[in-house]
C-alpha cells in the first residue's frame, strides 16, 4: 500500500505525493481516510501560509483536519478500538498530562500536536496515524462526512458553551459559515428562542433562514460603523435590551465591536472567528455594562457531545456540504471553497 498525501506550501496549489504507509505507534490507530471537510483555517494556509500566530516558515505540510475514517490497524493495550470501526478524529492530542490537561481544558495545553497546524501534518490523505484517545466510534447509521463534521460542530458545541446558551436566550451570531450556521442550530437544540444571523451574503443568510434561524440581518457595508449595524440588529430582532449572548463567527473586528454594543448589560460576546491581532474593541461600553468577553480556542470535551446531538437526530449537517471533489481534484476542491462566486458553505473530499 501507498500514502497520497496532500500538501500546502502558501503558494494556492496543492501538491500531491506518494508517501509510505505509517506504522501505528503503543496507543495509536492506523486510519483509511474517508472524508475530509475543508476549514477557513485550511484555506489560509492554502493561500498565505500561515493562519494567525501559526506559519509554514517555507516547509510544506499535509493539510486538513476534518476528517473520518475507518481504522484498518491498531497498536498495543488499545481495547475501544478495532479494525473495521468507523471513527470520527479529534484533530487535537494533547500531552495529557500537564496541569491545564489534568484539570480538563487541554485545547489550551501547551504541547498539542493539532492536525495541519504546524509543523503537524494534517489529515487529507489516504492513510492517517492518530491518537486512539482521540478517535470516536460512530455508529452505522452515520456517514464518515457526517464524522468530518463534528470537527466545527464541537467548536459551535463549545460555543454555545462558553456563552450559556440555555433555554429562551435570544442568540445573535456574526457569520453564516459553517460554525455560524452550526452555532445557530445548537443553540436551537438547547432552546434558544430568537436567533439572528449576521452576514455579507445573501445567499448564506438564506441558508440560515432555511435551517431555523428567526432572523436575518444583511450588512452589506463591511466599513459600516459598528453602532449603525448594531441599531439595525436591534431592530431587526425586535429587541431594545439586546440578545443574552452575541456569538462572533466572522473574524471581522468590526463585528466584534457590533456584538459589544448590541450584548444585553449582564451578557456575553463569545470571540470564535480569528480577526486582527490587536482589534479596536469599545472596552468602556463592554465594562459599563458588565459585558464578559469569552474566548474560544478549538474545544475541549465535545466530541462527545456533538456525536450525540448527530447520532440522535437533534442536528443535521448534511445541509450544509454543498461541494464534493475526490483527493486528486483536490486544488480543485480548495479553489472552489476559496472562490465566493462557487456559494460553497462546506467542501466535502473523498479520499477513497
Amino acid at each position: 500500500m501507498k500514502n497520497l498525501v496532500a500538501l500546502v506550501d502558501g503558494s494556492r496549489n496543492i501538491h500531491l505525493e506518494t508517501r509510505d504507509v505509517p506504522e501505528p505507534g503503543l496507543n495509536e490507530v492506523l486510519i483509511e481516510i474517508a472524508s475530509v471537510g475543508i476549514c477557513g483555517s485550511d484555506l489560509k494556509y492554502w493561500a498565505y501560509g500561515k493562519c494567525g500566530r501559526f506559519a509554514l516558515d517555507g516547509t510544506q505540510m499535509v493539510i486538513g483536519h476534518e476528517a473520518g475514517g475507518t481504522i484498518v490497524a491498531i497498536g498495543q493495550n488499545i481495547k475501544h478500538l478495532k479494525p473495521g470501526d468507523r471513527v470520527a478524529i479529534e484533530p487535537g492530542v494533547p500531552c495529557k498530562s500537564c496541569e491545564i490537561c489534568n484539570n480538563g481544558r487541554y485545547n489550551l495545553c501547551q504541547r498539542m500536536k493539532f492536525c495541519a497546524t504546524p509543523p503537524v501534518d494534517g489529515n487529507l490523505c489516504k492513510y492517517y496515524v492518530h491518537d486512539a484517545d482521540f478517535c470516536y466510534k460512530i455508529p452505522d447509521s452515520m456517514t464518515t462526512e457526517e464524522a468530518a463534521m463534528l470537527e466545527p460542530l464541537s467548536v459551535a458545541v463549545y460555543a454555545c458553551q462558553r456563552g450559556e446558551v440555555s433555554l429562551g436566550n435570544s442568540i445573535v451570531i456574526f457569520g453564516a459559515g459553517p460554525v455560524g450556521i452550526l452555532c445557530g442550530l445548537v443553540a436551537k437544540s438547547k432552546g434558544a428562542a430568537n436567533i439572528c444571523i449576521v452576514d455579507i451574503d445573501s445567499g448564506r443568510l438564506n441558508k440560515a433562514l432555511e435551517l431555523g434561524a428567526a432572523h436575518t440581518v444583511h450588512c452589506c457595508k463591511p466599513g459600516e460603523d459598528p453602532q449603525k449595524v448594531a441599531s439595525d440588529i436591534l431592530s431587526t430582532i425586535g429587541s431594545a435590551m439586546g440578545p443574552h449572548c452575541s456569538i462572533e463567527c466572522s473574524g471581522a473586528d468590526s463585528s466584534l465591536s457590533t456584538g459589544v454594543y448590541i450584548t444585553r448589560p449582564g451578557g456575553c460576546v463569545v470571540m470564535v472567528g480569528r480577526g486582527s491581532m490587536t482589534p479596536s474593541v469599545p472596552m468602556v461600553c463592554a465594562a459599563t455594562k458588565e459585558v464578559d468577553i469569552f474566548g474560544v480556542f478549538r474545544y475541549a470535551n465535545n466530541y462527545p457531545q456533538a456525536l450525540a446531538l448527530l447520532s440522535s437526530g437533534a442536528i443535521d449537517v448534511k445541509p450544509l456540504i454543498t461541494h464534493r471533489f475526490t483527493l486528486n481534484d483536490s486544488e480543485k476542491a480548495f479553489e472552489t471553497a476559496a472562490d465566493s462566486k462557487q456559494k460553497a458553505i462546506k467542501v466535502m473530499i473523498n479520499c477513497q
